[in-house]
């Protein structure tokens, strides 16, 4: 046995202990890694200030038009979902969800805002809004790509 086939099967033994559990939705594991990682992430940098966004818009039913999620930290306002009811599409609230999360972006600290969106989702819509875009990654189904935008507020 070698040095490392040794080293490898000492690894695997200390760890019979542990479970590897591999499944769907998590929520209390991702409760716990949004904690553990806020935890890490505010200590490396010093922002102490992470707060969840979301600007939501109803009918006059109470049913969702669209709405808006994401996050502010360190001065750095990040979009993580937007999505507007397919038959409001065209009335704006797109515009009008993002300019609520800027303006409270710019309330909380913040003087720049990122966001990214597949190709067949609504990049143009982002650099309309003055987003620029910074980065494309390939590998999105279909042949798309995931575009990152960055914007000073």
């Amino acid at each position: 046995m070698t040095t490392d086939d040794k080293n490898n099967a000492k690894n695997d033994k200390s760890n019979d202990k542990n479970t590897l559990r591999v499944g769907e939705d998590d929520k209390e594991l991702a409760d716990r890694l949004d904690k553990e990682l806020t935890a890490f992430n505010s200590d490396a940098t010093g922002a102490y200030d992470e707060q969840e966004l979301s600007v939501r818009v109803t009918d006059e039913d109470g049913e969702l038009v669209g709405g808006l999620t994401g996050f502010t930290w360190g001065g750095l306002g990040s979009i993580h979902m937007l999505w507007v009811r397919e038959d409001a599409r065209r009335d704006g609230w797109g515009s009008r969800l993002m300019r609520a999360a800027e303006e409270e972006m710019r309330r909380r600290g913040c003087d720049r805002a990122m966001v990214s969106s597949f190709t067949f989702q609504a990049p143009d819509f982002y650099q309309r809004l003055g987003y620029e875009e910074t980065a494309r990654l390939p590998g999105i189904p279909g042949g798309n790509q995931d575009v990152f935008f960055f914007k000073k507020l």
